[in-house]
């Protein structure tokens, strides 16, 4: 009953105040036979111990709230998402739906491309090829865009996350965090605790209100008895302070270890999202950067392996901040999800994220690149110059 009471407090109800008395004072009020009570009355939510009332109740349950962390009433975080005009891209995207194995031709003509005729180029094979495209025309079922350039070829136009992180007009309290994958919330910090019916789905933002070490994960408190593990959860920690070779009131921080990025500005907190950065063995470098290069659009390819097995090719990537070398903050409209290395070095953003840093950053502005859990290298040597 306790439990189930200091859940609706949490989600922010308000309570009917429950008389509780002692049972002499049951045995008084029998006595009675019904005359009126004017003993001390119950204590409203929030009340101390010490005040003239009884303290049992919802104040009781308030005061166990606010020992455990959790503020009553229940604090909203202090943020919005960015307009959704911010996730509209400003190229058609599609990809190239053709075996990866080979080569990708372009055509002069919708007809010659239907026909796979008099081919005037090709995009190299690769598993990873993108184009942008001004037109889209349809034959039996399959797609074919005109490029830019005024070629054609056969590639299917996809869709892309819309997803956005969180712009603050204040700090946050406490940290808080993502979801990255649906999972259970657990009664205690154990594998073993009772599981709930109800399912977290990626993407969920919760607030964190404690955190603790357990079975080889960190374990979040996201609510009363409510707990996530950090398979499943990524927390932005809030700290203000300027780090370490950064004398500017202006940084963006990227926290690989979390796959999380802030932006912090005359001592606040602005904006926190989820980002994707590289992926074993193309970490992202960790130390402090500046952004050197501003470019709305981009074209980025390349391969890795020596016979190009790993080719790839992405045309007019949006918002592109180069920092380290060929090592990026832009947009990724190929990532479906974020939370998770997976690039070739550079920091992927959603387009909605990656509008409004490139909007706010300056050439010169730093970018923090660090791994709390010390995992990534940080030896100079191990990094060539990157890539999306």
């Amino acid at each position: 009953m306790k439990r189930i009471l200091l859940m609706i407090l949490f989600a922010g109800f308000v309570l009917i105040p429950i008389n509780r008395v002692g049972a002499q004072e049951i045995e008084q009020s029998t006595d009675t036979q019904g005359e009126d009570y004017f003993g001390e009355p119950l204590c409203l939510p929030g009340m101390a111990e010490n005040s003239q009332c009884q303290f049992f109740g919802s104040a009781e349950t308030v005061a166990e709230m606010r020992e455990a962390g959790f503020p009553y009433p229940p604090r909203e975080l202090p943020a919005a998402s960015p307009s959704p005009t911010y996730s509209l891209m400003p190229v058609y995207v599609a990809k190239i739906n053709l075996d990866e194995t080979e080569p990708a031709p372009i055509y002069s003509s919708f007809e010659d491309a239907v026909a796979r005729t008099n081919p005037v180029s090709q995009i190299a094979q690769g598993s990873m090829r993108w184009v942008s495209y001004v037109t889209r025309m349809d034959h039996e079922g399959n797609a074919y865009v005109q490029l830019s350039s005024g070629g054609w070829m056969r590639a299917a136009p996809a869709a892309y996350t819309t997803y956005q992180g969180l712009l603050f007009f204040d700090n946050p309290r406490n940290d808080f965090g993502w979801v990255v994958d649906q999972t259970p919330t657990y009664a205690a910090p154990s594998f073993s605790a009772q599981t709930s019916s109800a399912i977290l789905y990626r993407e969920e933002l919760h607030q964190v209100y404690n955190a603790v070490d357990a079975e080889n994960v960190t374990w979040y408190l996201i609510a009363p008895d409510t707990w996530v593990n950090s398979l499943k959860f990524r927390v932005l920690h809030v700290n203000t302070t300027p780090p370490e070779g950064v004398d500017s009131d202006r940084w963006i921080e990227v926290n690989l270890f979390e796959q999380t990025l802030s932006v912090y500005e005359n001592g606040k907190l602005r904006f926190a999202t989820l980002i994707a950065s590289g992926l074993e063995p193309f970490f992202t470098q960790p130390g402090v950067f500046k952004i050197y290069e501003k470019k709305p659009l981009e074209l980025m390819q390349g391969s890795f392996e020596a016979d190009r097995s790993d080719f790839y090719y992405l045309q007019d990537v949006p918002w592109t901040m180069y920092f380290d070398n060929a090592r990026a903050l832009h947009a990724a409209y190929w990532r479906t999800y974020f939370g998770y290395p997976q690039s070739h070095g550079c920091v992927n953003l959603s387009p909605g994220d990656a509008r409004w840093l490139f909007e706010w950053a300056n050439e010169g502005d730093f970018v923090w690149v660090h791994d709390p859990s010390g995992q990534t290298p940080t030896d100079a040597d191990f990094y060539g110059p990157g890539a999306p």
